[in-house]
């Protein structure tokens, strides 16, 4: 019995550690190649993902908006950059209404100029 005590105590130990690791957000888990915002701030609540422009965020991301990272590829001639805007199709209609802009890299958890203002982003090849 003693022995049966000591083996679930230790299966829970090591389950309990799996959950805690496994429930920490993270900018990590962002694709490669990709530009990401997530609903919360550090990275935490629902994520949204994209590998080119998107005039008009669609969902539970629009406005909602607390933390970004810019895991795209980066090289030569390559549009690395993300500016995202303050309204749909804001580069078209108003280029001056970005809130904020990611260099390649860029991870930021929290930006309270930027928090739930953004509806659209283009990359592009600076800020």
């Amino acid at each position: 019995m003693k022995h049966a005590v000591t083996l679930l105590a230790a299966v829970l130990l090591a389950a309990g550690s799996a959950l805690a690791t496994s429930s920490t957000a993270s900018a990590a888990d962002c694709p490669s190649g990709d530009f990401c915002a997530w609903t919360a701030a550090e990275f935490g609540g629902q994520r949204a993902n994209w590998s080119g422009d998107d005039n008009w965020w669609e969902g539970n991301i629009a406005d909602q908006d607390s933390s970004w990272a810019n895991h795209g590829l980066s090289g030569p001639g390559v549009k690395d950059h993300v500016q995202v805007y303050e309204d749909a199709n804001t580069p078209i209609e108003d280029p001056d209404a970005m809130t904020i802009c990611l260099r390649p890299g860029d991870e930021v958890g929290y930006n309270a100029t930027a928090n739930d203002r953004g509806d659209s982003h283009t990359w592009a090849m600076g800020c």
